[in-house]
């Protein structure tokens, strides 16, 4: 009787191990932290990742003229907005026909392409007289910002401006002006100093 009781204990004792086992798994499992839940994304602060004294960017067309000149005596990068920030920004630009219009301030804001820039701190953009000078005179900005969009050539200003379009002078709170189609919008207290054409 015991020999038979000691044969069918055997027999069970591998069941037995198997079943204690699994349940010890189980509750390791059961008992154990949760997993590291996946690192939160880093927030990249405004802070600069590199920058330069002293710089100057040319760039050219397929043909070789230079296209533009950015120049500056401090520039940083920001990762997080992708913008430069420049101090003592000067910069060339020549159009389609050769026209020079350059710019200046106390500092300067650029996307990375280049598109947009904003001038802070007495800023000046002047564009000079084009080859057809009754059509395109020289032409004046001034103001503590002014923001170029290169592309679309045109300039906006939410702050006081002064503008001299060859000898006219004029002044606003506002301004649009829109290069291509040829389209001035000043808004707010507007002053003009018209001088006539004198006749032949």
């Amino acid at each position: 009787m015991v020999r038979e009781a000691w044969d069918r204990f055997l027999l069970y004792l591998p069941l037995a191990c198997m079943a204690v086992l699994a349940l010890g798994t189980y509750w390791m499992v059961r008992s154990a932290p949760p997993t590291a839940a996946a690192a939160a994304p880093r927030v990249q602060r405004h802070s600069p990742d590199y920058f330069m004294d002293g710089f100057a960017v040319k760039t050219f067309d397929a043909s070789g003229h230079m296209r533009s000149e950015v120049m500056g005596d401090k520039v940083r990068h920001y990762p997080d907005t992708q913008w430069l920030e420049i101090d003592g920004i000067r910069i060339r630009s020549f159009d389609a026909k050769g026209t020079l219009t350059t710019a200046s301030a106390d500092r300067g804001l650029t996307n990375e392409d280049g598109s947009e820039v904003q001038l802070l701190g007495h800023a000046l953009v002047v564009r000079e007289t084009g080859a057809d000078q009754a059509a395109s005179p020289r032409m004046q900005y001034r103001s503590e910002f002014l923001h170029a969009f290169m592309n679309t050539e045109r300039i906006k200003s939410h702050l006081p401006v002064e503008l001299q379009r060859g000898k006219d002078h004029f002044s606003a709170d506002k301004l649009d002006f829109d290069n291509v189609e040829q389209v001035l919008q000043l808004n707010g207290r507007v002053r003009g100093y018209l001088v006539p054409t004198p006749r032949h």
